[in-house]
């Protein structure tokens, strides 16, 4: 990998799609699992294929609480109950003709019936039951294996397991599973300008909210995350931080000294001590991205702006991140809708403004605009539920245009 061309000082500018690729294919997954007990599974990552040894259900048994019978018995009536049949307590005969077994949800369907009549469709007097009407053969009949068959593979490597998954894990009796080892990301903010909250304000100074976002983003994505605070605008103290990220993790995130500006010092230092893969993506907000290795570990350099930092850590960094964890890749959910705002645009870069979806008179989802869509108004991402995407090559919007948005990812259950 090579520095960019020094003519122009962001390089040839990728577009986000180039640049995703490019980064998750240049990326290797990180080698590592733990074995863990299925609680513990939940947020992690699978590190192997999981495969049932059984079927579930087990065995045929009943949807309803009824009476078990045979199909072959339709038209002659009444059956007579010869026995009980319940959920762990299984009736041990064989059905013969003219009988039927009261069976209750989740039990073994009695050998001889093949069929179920819930209880609410029959007539009783005593011990004996008339259908009304009669079942169809493999009514209400839940059969062995229709979940899982022995053998299946039932979650590929690669998924990050929810809560769902966890439940049909157990469905197969199994305890313990090998997830990935979390995923170690060293993150901090540079800005000379930059002051921790809770500490006064002196002329020019501004306090960090994108240390916070980080975390918040990083945390959602279920990394271990190592905060290496504020660095000043120096060469040889953010060298010394690249260090020490790259010592301690298996990526670093930044904020802010990725552009072109005296104090700018992120992508000379990563020239010069690592691997510069690109530095400018034809995006906004958030042209300015640092993308390479210092040392072992990935780099990836963010703009200072709050909602540049935001924005490339949705759209370029989460996917990177996720393909680096060893989690297998999932394209964002998108769907077009109207606007009811216009929406100002130039031609050139990709767009990512912030919205909000809500119900049509109709009760079909639409989007309406937060308003400022400045990359310093971090109120509009706090605002917003979603990005309005608008491609590079398209100009100014009119409200009632069909546009594509891309609704905020729900934080992971860790």
């Amino acid at each position: 990998m090579t520095p960019p061309a020094h003519g122009n000082p962001h390089g040839s500018d990728r577009s986000l799609g180039a640049a995703v690729h490019e980064l998750v294919t240049a990326i290797e997954p990180i080698s590592g699992y733990h074995r863990v007990a299925l609680r513990a599974a939940l947020g992690r990552i699978l590190a192997e294929p999981l495969r049932t040894a059984v079927s579930v259900p087990a065995h045929d048994n009943s949807a309803v609480d009824g009476y078990a019978l045979r199909h072959a018995d339709a038209g002659h009536v009444p059956l007579q109950r010869v026995g009980t049949a319940a959920a762990g307590h299984p009736y041990t005969g064989t059905l013969g003709a003219g009988e039927c077994v009261r069976i209750m949800t989740g039990a073994v369907v009695p050998a001889g019936a093949d069929a179920v009549v819930m209880q609410e469709r029959v007539s009783r007097d005593g011990d004996a039951i008339t259908p009304e009407p009669w079942p169809p053969a493999g009514n209400n009949i839940r059969r062995a294996g229709e979940d899982l068959q022995a053998g299946d593979c039932i979650l590929e490597a690669g998924r990050r397991l929810t809560a769902a998954d966890l439940g049909v894990i157990a469905s197969t009796g199994r305890a313990e599973l090998n997830v990935k080892r979390p995923l170690r990301v060293a993150f901090f903010s540079t800005g000379d300008e930059l002051r921790g909250v809770g500490e006064p304000l002196g002329p020019g100074e501004i306090h960090d909210s994108n240390r916070y976002s980080l975390y918040g983003m990083l945390t959602q994505l279920g990394v271990e995350v190592l905060d290496l605070g504020t660095i000043r605008d120096d060469p040889e103290t953010l060298a010394g931080a690249l260090r020490q990220g790259a010592r301690d993790a298996d990526a670093i995130v930044t904020s802010g000294g990725v552009s072109v500006g005296d104090t700018d010092h992120l992508p000379s230092l990563l020239g010069e001590h690592g691997e510069l893969l690109f530095r400018s993506i034809a995006m906004k907000p958030g042209r300015p991205v640092t993308v390479g290795r210092f040392d072992s570990a990935w780099y990836f350099g963010l703009p200072g702006n709050p909602v540049s930092v935001m924005t490339t850590f949705s759209q370029l960094i989460t996917p990177a991140l996720r393909r680096l964890a060893g989690e297998a890749q999932r394209p964002a959910r998108r769907m077009r809708v109207t606007t009811r705002s216009p929406l100002g645009k130039t031609p050139g870069r990709q767009d990512f403004q912030r919205g909000r979806l809500v119900e049509g008179p109709d009760g079909e989802l639409e989007v309406v605009s937060v308003g400022h869509q400045g990359s310093g108004v971090l109120r509009s991402m706090s605002e917003a539920d979603c990005f309005i995407v608008l491609p590079a090559e398209r100009g100014p919007v009119e409200a009632g245009e069909i546009v594509e948005v891309e609704p905020f990812a729900a934080p992971l259950i860790a």
